[in-house]
């Protein structure tokens, strides 16, 4: 009998495939006897690696090795290889469609998600929004699943387990010792401007937090040649103030600095879900997108989703729309003390 090994392909930004990481891991545990193969970008290996005995990872280069009609070919002669019984397309765009189109004409189980594209539409147009919560990308995901006969029951909690060793390696590295003090994560920056919380108030808000607590660790994450400039001259001016960037080395070791905080500040972005994967509570801003949309951390808690209530928003789904007011009024409405007192709530 012909073993069961179902592919998965999600490429994408971070935080969409960091978003079908529970999926997955609840997929991998209800279904021990199937083999899963998550196929993704490279910088996807440190999600899925070590997630569950049966799931393996698969990276393909899409920009470079793969490019073009050609390179998918080439990524389809390799994929056809492995024997898969059955293709989630979690994508749906145009690369995931010529895949799953080959698998078809062969004659396989395939099923893709479906973005309940209509809905978002209805939530982020100007006028006569539908201000109502369209169905999670998590729930999407799970839907794929039980297209092709393997329905999902969500159940997840941390990615990633830290030993004391680990711990141990992750002080040395950051040059602190033991743990005995608050430790606040703070992620400022976004893809787009409809995103990203004026820098000024956020410099206000861990200005805040390191003056009513002074032994407080503030950890910045960020990558950028911008963030990283940012962020230097936020260490000269606060001395609590570490550039995880500059200390730690991937994903990996990200995550694991991650899991040690009491909280994390973020905008809608990657690191939301990547402190939601290692069960760290997030307090998130949202600007000209909204938590109705469907990409809400895994498990966070909508008190801690700080937000403007304007009728113009939300505006769009991936923040990539310029403010027709030309104000930005979703972000910067926000008072950098509401942050601040959010954070705190999760310092007592």
């Amino acid at each position: 009998m012909k073993t069961e090994h179902i592919l998965i392909i999600r490429f994408s930004a971070m935080g969409d495939v960091a978003m079908l990481v529970p999926v997955v891991s609840s997929l991998a545990e209800q279904y021990p006897h199937v083999r899963i193969t998550v196929l993704s970008q490279p910088f996807a290996a440190s999600f899925f690696e070590n997630i569950a005995p049966n799931v393996h990872f698969m990276a393909a280069d899409i920009k470079k090795e793969y490019k073009g009609v050609k390179g998918l070919n080439a990524l389809y002669r390799r994929l056809i290889a492995k024997k898969f019984t059955a293709i989630a397309d979690c994508h749906d765009v145009l690369r995931t469609k010529y895949l799953r189109m080959r698998y078809k004409m062969s004659c396989y189980n395939v099923a893709h998600i479906n973005k309940h594209r209509a809905d978002k539409h209805r939530l982020t147009r100007r006028d006569n929004k539908h201000l109502e919560p369209v169905q999670s990308a998590f729930l999407n995901y799970a839907d794929v699943f039980a297209k092709l006969g393997y329905p999902v029951n969500l159940h997840f909690d941390t990615l990633i387990r830290p030993q004391q060793d680990d711990i141990d390696s992750l002080l040395a590295k950051l040059h602190i010792g033991a743990k005995a003090e608050p430790w606040i994560g703070i992620a400022p920056f976004a893809a787009h401007n409809g995103k990203i919380y004026p820098i000024e108030k956020t410099r206000q808000v861990v200005s805040t937090l390191t003056e009513r607590h002074p032994d407080a660790r503030i950890f910045l994450f960020g990558g950028g040649a911008k963030e990283m400039d940012t962020f230097a001259q936020w260490e000269q001016q606060l001395p609590q103030c570490i550039t995880a960037a500059r200390h730690l080395r991937g994903l990996h070791e990200e995550l694991l600095l991650m899991s040690q905080l009491d909280v994390m500040l973020s905008m809608d972005s990657a690191n939301m879900h990547l402190a939601s994967l290692v069960a760290t509570p997030v307090v998130s801003i949202w600007g000209a997108t909204h938590p109705y949309a469907g990409f809400m951390g895994w498990n966070q808690k909508a008190e801690d989703a700080i937000q403007a209530d304007l009728p113009c928003r939300p505006c769009s789904i991936y923040g990539s729309r310029k403010c027709h007011r030309g104000d930005y009024a979703c972000l910067n409405t926000i008072l950098p003390e509401t942050i601040v007192s959010q954070i705190e709530s999760h310092l007592d």
